[in-house]
């Protein structure tokens, strides 16, 4: 049996056996199904929205939120579809529901999934803010991306939190650096790692390619085909500057250093780069309270 192929049974069998993870909230699929069907309209998306009291005011705090600067209040979910359209509020939908799956506590000294939470986040906030620089378009899914890229270590907490603890202990830190790469750890322990995780959870959920893209690959981006890179790219870069804020979860970046190619592959100066740097921790706070 090849590697791959045995890589590929072990995460079929992680999935499988988490399903409280594995699987979306019922609104959330019908949600999604409804926005990538082409004959669907804005009020088929409020229809199945309103039947949810809990997910219409996530939803709308979220649009309310200074991170979409909206003029005037928004009151009903219908006036949020007309304003970000459907794909928008789709995926705003998707993030509301996130936080749960990120529920699991402290694992050890080193990893608490509410830090793993946070990390998620900040991810996002960068992401959203990279696409909005780079004028791409794509604000909302790169806001997902960064929320999800992670998505596989809670797959490995749900799978075998002994074994994740043992990966996690295996890293010793010092003045918040990491001591060894988590993935090559968890290739060992697990027979595969995060990314692998995340990518087959996203394809389980019948997210876009680019979000599975994007959980396989963040780490290594430019190993990606050219032309399916960009995302990948984004939360590559998003995700460093993450780690890079105060205290924050980086168990997997025993390097801070952003890699110039992939920088040159979205065309992200470092003047903007540094300027979205800048202003990270401050978006994050926002985005932390917008998802609470």
């Amino acid at each position: 049996m090849s590697e791959l192929t045995a890589q590929n049974q072990i995460v079929t069998e992680a999935i499988k056996q988490i399903s409280h993870i594995a699987t979306l909230p019922e609104i959330t699929v019908k949600i999604i199904e409804l926005v990538e069907d082409p004959t669907s309209t804005a009020q088929d998306l409020n229809n199945v929205i309103s039947n949810d009291p809990a997910l219409c005011s996530r939803i709308l705090k979220v649009v309310n939120s200074s991170f979409y600067g909206l003029p005037g209040q928004i009151g009903s979910i219908n006036r949020a579809i007309v304003l970000l359209g459907l794909n928008a509020v789709k995926n705003i939908a998707i993030s509301a529901s996130m936080a749960k799956l990120f529920r699991g506590g402290q694992l050890c000294d080193k990893f608490n999934a509410r830090d793993l939470w946070m990390h998620a986040i900040a991810t996002a906030a960068a992401s959203k803010m990279i696409a909005d620089k780079l004028k791409m378009g794509v604000g909302d899914e790169a806001f997902l991306a960064g929320l999800t890229h992670d998505i596989g270590m809670m797959v490995e907490m749900q799978f075998d939190r002994t074994k994740l603890a043992e990966v996690v202990n295996q890293i010793t830190v010092t003045d918040g650096v990491p001591d060894r790469d988590m993935r090559e750890i968890e290739r060992e322990l697990f027979g595969a790692d995060h990314q692998a995780f995340g990518k087959a959870l996203c394809e389980r959920w019948k997210f876009p390619e680019a979000f599975a893209q994007v959980s396989g690959f963040h780490h290594n981006p430019l190993d990606l085909p050219t032309g399916s890179r960009s995302m990948a790219c984004l939360v590559h870069v998003a995700d460093h500057l993450a780690a890079a804020l105060p205290d924050a979860f980086r168990l997997d970046l025993p390097s801070l250093e952003i890699d110039g190619s992939v920088l040159d592959e979205i065309r992200l100066s470092r003047e903007a780069l540094a300027d979205i740097r800048s202003r990270l921790e401050e978006e994050v706070e926002d985005v932390a309270g917008m998802l609470a």
